[in-house]
């Protein structure tokens, strides 16, 4: 019965299950964004496509705002200093604040360009050009969220960004109904009320970190080594996430080399994997929080339990969800598109994504407890590895004589279960060492 209780389930319960809300926030907007522009037509969708894909890219880069503030304030929370811990929390917040004014600067006026990397079809540029100038906007407010929320979850509270996030998903969901439908702005209104809605996040985190630094003493100013510090922890991180992003750019770029209707579907495909991703990365975040806490009280035993524990909840509930994906897959197109050929397409393309989802069970486990430990230099140089595994996995889609349907459920075995099943190896053989657990207020 270890498989279906465990001692160590109170406390991965209390992480994860407030994590799973605060984490499937920016999915479910991308969902949200995707089922009303869906029913606007192939084009709209497959410029929302060409336009996430370079948001999600940007976005992702610079998750280590959240991924390296998280076990580094759980890490001082070990030792037993929570102004220290809320210290390295404001330092990641001022990184992202500058860092997202960067990103503004530099990514409205390389819009066209960075629509044109994609060559996408005629019919799609002037949606996926205008979508994502709007949404440049909104990136310091989300890197702000990522940098707060790591701060949290490095205290273990998992709790408050999940409010803040479900008070972000039902903003972005009426603006964006109001926006493209009521007020009949298209692509651009659901760019829009994502904004907003980001905005609004941002500052209710901004708030809370000003009132939790006061209450424990922490600094509120921008410190340049901290900044710094902050920085050049997440340097591994980036290159990891690079890594990850690259395949999913290739992917994109495959699907619309293949046609419109194929991108629509792909895209779709995409953004669910997205959300079962968030969904088991909760476990993840559970892991981060978890494994840099008894890494700093120097618990090593400890924190080899709870990564074998986290393994099987998360190859569990792959299965449970591979297995109602299944179900839905005959209908879940009526939800996203009224094309019928992206209808049919996701019928046939949702099974071959349910299949490789206990995989990425284990993965994004074994992903979070590694980063939860700082093994970052590990994670970026396997990813390069990962990706030199998955390029002629995706020439050989590119180059085959495979069209429509067809194509698309061979890109999709290549993703799902060839690139996925990469990291599988490298995190499985990393994590069977001992070599990431490393004791003490730092790595």
């Amino acid at each position: 019965m270890a498989l279906f209780r465990s001692p160590l389930d109170r406390d991965i319960r209390r992480l994860a299950v407030p994590a799973l809300g605060a984490l499937v926030a920016e999915p479910i907007f991308l969902l949200t964004d995707t089922a009303l522009v869906g029913h606007l037509g192939s084009a709209q969708l497959g410029g929302l496509s060409v336009a996430s894909a370079v948001l999600q890219t940007a976005v992702g880069l610079l998750i280590f705002l959240a991924y390296s503030t998280t076990p580094a304030v759980a890490r001082w929370l070990g030792v037993g200093n929570r102004a220290r811990a809320v210290a390295a929390g404001v330092d990641g917040v001022w990184l992202a604040v500058a860092l997202g004014i960067i990103l503004v600067a530099v990514g409205i006026p390389a819009t066209p360009w960075l629509v044109s990397l994609f060559n996408p079809d005629a019919s799609i540029v002037g949606y996926a050009t205008e979508y994502l100038a709007i949404s440049m906007l909104g990136l310091p407010a989300m890197l702000i969220t990522f940098a707060a929320s790591g701060l949290l979850r490095g205290l273990q509270d998992t709790r408050t960004p999940l409010i803040v996030a479900v008070a972000g998903f039902i903003s972005n969901a009426l603006l964006n109904t109001l926006f493209i439908y009521g007020f009949g702005w298209g692509v651009a209104g659901s760019a829009i009320g994502t904004v907003v809605a980001s905005w609004g996040m941002a500052a209710a985190y901004l708030v809370m970190l000003v009132t939790l630094a006061r209450r424990e003493g922490a600094r509120l100013r921008p410190h340049g080594s901290g900044m710094l510090l902050a920085g050049h922890a997440g340097a591994w991180l980036l290159l990891r996430t690079a890594s990850l992003r690259a395949a999913m750019l290739a992917t994109i770029a495959v699907a619309t080399s293949i046609g419109v209707p194929e991108l629509a579907t792909v895209q779709v495909t995409l953004t669910i994997f997205a959300t079962l991703a968030f969904v088991l990365d909760a476990l993840a975040i559970a892991g981060q929080a978890m494994i840099g806490k008894e890494l700093g009280a120097s618990d090593l035993v400890k924190a080899r339990a709870i990564t074998r524990r986290l393994v099987e909840l998360g190859i569990g509930s792959g299965v449970v969800l591979g297995l109602l994906m299944l179900l839905v897959s005959p209908w879940a197109g009526i939800v996203f598109s009224s094309d019928p050929v992206v209808r049919s397409g996701l019928a046939a393309l949702l099974p071959v994504l349910a299949l490789g989802i206990p995989i990425a069970g284990f993965v994004f486990v074994l992903d979070g407890v590694l980063i939860g430990a700082g093994d970052a230099r590990y994670l970026a140089l396997t990813g390069l590895i990962n990706l030199a595994v998955y390029a002629p996995l995706l020439w050989w889609v590119y180059s085959s004589n495979l069209t429509g349907t067809a194509a698309i459920v061979a890109l999709w075995f290549a993703f799902g279960l060839g690139y996925i099943g990469a990291r599988a190896v490298t995190l499985g053989i990393r994590a069977r060492g001992d070599q990431w657990l490393i004791p003490g207020a730092t790595r």
